[in-house]
C-alpha cells in the first residue's frame, strides 16, 4: 500500500500566504475557487482545505496526519498534538499576530480588572477565560461569529480580537487595553502519525524546508566584482550571515564576491559598494536559506 500523508491547509485569510510559502519550500498546490481538495505536485501528499480554527481538532483525531494552523487555535481547542515547528508568518506580514483586549476610545475601562461583570465578545472563549483567570476577574464571555470589532460599545463592553498591525482597530475607534497573547503559525502532527517512520520523515522534511523558506523571505543574495585593492574594504562593509564567498576572477584582475544579506539593508549597502569600487552588482531573490 502506497504511503500517503494527509495534510490540512488553512482555508481563509492564511490560504494564499500558506500556498506561497509552500511554493518557495518546493511544493506547488492549486485549488479552484470553490474547491476544498488542492492538487499537489507531490503524489505522496493528499491535502484538504480546513479553517485554521478547526485544524488541530482533526489532526488530534487522526483524520489528518499533519496541518498548518495557529498556536492560538491549538490552545483554544486544548488539542493534544505535536507542534513540529514554528512558522512565523501571517496574512500580510512575516511576524506573529496578537490577540488584544480592546474597548471604545471613550470607554472607562483601563485595565483587565475593570472587566468584572462586563460583557466581552470574542472568537476565543477559552483563551479569554484563561486570561481573565490570571486577574481573578469574572466576566460574561460571549462567542462572536464575526464582525467582532463593531460590537465593542454596542453589543459588548469589550472585545478580544486578533490583529497584525492594530490599524483596523484604530480605524474603528477602538483602544487596545492589553495584549492577551501572541500567536504564530505552527506545523502540527498527529501523535500516532508522527510515530510512523515514513510520515515522520515526510513531516520533518516539510518542516525543514518551510523554515528555510521563512528565513529566506527577508534576505537576498548579492554578487559583485571587486578590484583586489578593495576586497577587504568591501568585506568589512558587508553584514553577511557568514564570511562572504570570494573567488578570483579568471583574468586575475580582481575577485568575485557573493553574500547573503537582509533585503532591508540593500538600499543602504549598494550605494556604498559603488562608492568602494564594486562593479557588475547583481541582487537576486532567495527561495530557501538553510544555515
Amino acid at each position: 500500500m502506497k504511503n500517503i500523508l494527509k495534510m490540512g491547509l488553512p482555508k481563509g485569510s492564511l490560504q494564499q500566504s500558506t500556498f506561497g510559502l509552500l511554493k518557495r519550500a518546493g511544493w506547488n498546490f492549486a485549488v479552484s475557487d470553490r474547491g476544498y481538495k488542492p492538487y499537489c505536485d507531490d503524489e505522496d501528499i493528499q491535502s484538504l482545505l480546513i479553517r485554521a480554527q478547526e485544524m488541530s481538532l482533526y489532526v488530534e483525531q487522526g483524520i489528518l496526519d499533519a496541518g498548518i494552523t495557529g498556536r492560538d487555535w491549538i490552545l483554544e481547542n486544548n488539542s493534544d498534538v505535536i507542534e513540529v515547528c514554528e512558522l512565523v508568518y501571517a496574512k500580510s506580514y512575516m511576524k506573529p499576530v496578537r490577540w488584544v483586549l480592546a474597548v471604545p476610545e471613550d470607554s472607562p475601562i483601563e485595565k483587565p480588572q475593570d472587566l468584572e461583570g462586563k460583557h466581552i465578545s470574542t472568537e476565543v472563549i477559552n483563551i479569554t477565560k484563561n486570561y481573565l483567570d490570571q486577574f481573578d476577574v469574572k466576566a460574561h464571555i460571549e462567542f462572536s461569529w464575526g464582525a467582532t470589532e463593531i460590537k465593542a460599545g454596542l453589543l459588548a463592553d469589550a472585545i478580544v480580537e486578533v490583529t497584525e498591525t492594530g490599524a483596523s482597530l484604530k480605524a474603528n475607534k477602538l483602544r487596545i487595553v492589553d495584549t492577551v497573547m501572541e500567536s504564530s503559525t505552527r506545523l502540527i502532527a498527529n501523535k500516532e502519525a508522527y510515530n510512523d517512520n515514513w510520515k515522520k520523515n515526510k513531516i520533518d522534511n516539510l518542516a525543514c524546508l518551510l523554515e528555510s523558506a521563512i528565513v529566506a523571505a527577508s534576505k537576498v543574495g548579492l554578487k559583485m566584482n571587486v578590484a583586489d585593492d578593495n576586497v577587504q574594504k568591501i568585506i568589512d562593509l558587508l553584514p553577511s550571515m557568514k564570511a562572504p564567498t570570494v573567488s578570483p576572477l579568471f583574468n586575475g584582475s580582481g575577485a568575485a564576491l557573493e553574500v547573503v544579506v537582509e533585503e532591508a539593508e540593500v538600499r543602504n549597502i549598494i550605494p556604498k559598494l559603488i562608492e568602494y569600487g564594486a562593479t557588475d552588482i547583481i541582487e537576486y531573490p532567495l527561495n530557501k536559506v538553510i544555515p
